[in-house]
Parts: C-alpha cells; sequence; structure tokens
C-alpha cells in the first residue's frame, strides 16, 4: 500500500468495529438505562467509524493510481460491513422502541434516537456518493491519461512517416547518383580503353 496514514487508518477502523460488535450485540440483553447507555455507546462508535473511513476515503481520493483502485476496492468492504451493524443496531434499536414502556423509553428519547438514526443513514448516503464520485473522477483522469497517449501516438506517427520519405529521397538520390558514377565510369574506360 502507498499510504502508512490510510494503513493506519484501517487499524483505526478495525479496532472501532471490532468494539462496536459486542455492544449492538449486548443492546436485547439490557434494559431501561442500561440500554439507553449501550444504545448512545453504540451509535457514538458508528459515528466514529464513519468519520474514520471519510478519512480513508480522503487518503484513497489523493493516492497514486496504481493502488488507489485496491484501497477503493478494500473501503467498499468496510463500507458494506459497517452498513450491516448500522442495519442491526437500528433493527435492535427499533425493537426497543416497540417496546418502548418496558425499557424506559420516552417519546423524546426516540425522536433522538430517530434523528440520530437518519443523521446517520445520511452520512452514509453522503459518503457512498463521495466514493462514487472519487470513482468517476479517476475514471476521468484514466480517460485523459488515454486520450494524451493517443495524441502522441499520432505524433510519433507523423514523425516516422516523414522519416520513412526521407529515407526513401535519400535511397534515391544514392541511386542516381550510383548510377552517374557508373555512367561517368562507363565513359572513361570507353575512350580511354576501347576506343583507342
Amino acid at each position: 500500500m502507498s499510504s502508512e496514514k490510510f494503513e493506519n487508518l484501517e487499524d483505526d477502523f478495525s479496532t472501532s468495529i471490532d468494539r462496536l460488535r459486542p455492544v449492538i450485540e449486548g443492546i436485547t440483553n439490557q434494559t431501561g438505562e442500561q440500554r439507553k447507555n449501550a444504545v448512545r455507546q453504540a451509535e457514538k462508535k458508528v459515528e466514529e467509524a464513519n468519520f474514520i473511513m471519510q478519512e480513508m476515503e480522503n487518503e484513497a481520493k489523493i493516492a497514486p493510481t496504481q493502488y488507489r483502485t485496491q484501497m477503493l476496492g478494500r473501503l467498499r468492504t468496510y463500507r458494506k460491513n459497517l452498513d450491516q451493524l448500522n442495519k442491526d443496531l437500528k433493527r435492535k434499536t427499533e425493537v426497543g422502541f416497540y417496546q418502548a414502556e418496558n425499557y424506559g423509553f420516552d417519546r423524546d428519547e426516540r425522536l433522538e434516537a430517530s434523528q440520530r438514526n437518519r443523521l446517520v443513514q445520511g452520512t452514509q448516503s453522503l459518503n457512498r456518493a463521495s466514493e462514487s464520485i472519487a470513482r468517476s473522477h479517476q475514471i476521468a483522469a484514466e480517460t485523459d491519461q488515454l486520450h494524451d497517449t493517443d495524441d502522441n501516438l499520432g505524433k510519433s506517427r507523423k514523425i516516422l512517416k516523414t522519416m520513412a520519405m526521407r529515407v526513401m529521397t535519400n535511397k534515391m538520390i544514392l541511386i542516381v547518383v550510383i548510377l552517374l558514377e557508373l555512367g561517368i565510369l562507363g565513359l572513361i574506360v570507353y575512350f580511354r580503353f576501347i576506343r583507342k
């Protein structure tokens, strides 16, 4: 990989995900204030993972072309994992909403959690759009490189044709000069030896 920062962010992301999974899984086993705290903690860890993911995307955008594709592929995998964990969190949180009286959630807390979920979903949508734009920029840059290469090939063809024409012209001139020399040599031999 070309970017040490990208690799460090990957490690941070993996650590963040590893800490998030048990928190999400433990939500269903908790009630009341513990459950609310676990949900908040999980949402905070999702936001942290999203922030790290955004930093990784920024690093991938400025990476050299030969590494960028590999980085973006890994980011897509990480994005799927984070989206899946976010869906699990949302599902377990919604179960809590349906059983709000049992778990101590009041209306304001449900609205706040719902707004957080929408915010996280909006952030994820923006991240996916940013990733798509980065891919489009990459494709445009590669297309420009191909266009430049094509232009260079066209110039090279013109230069080669010009060189080939000059070589042919030089050969024709050499043939004419050789024929003239042979003619002159023939005349000299004729007048000097044969005509005597």
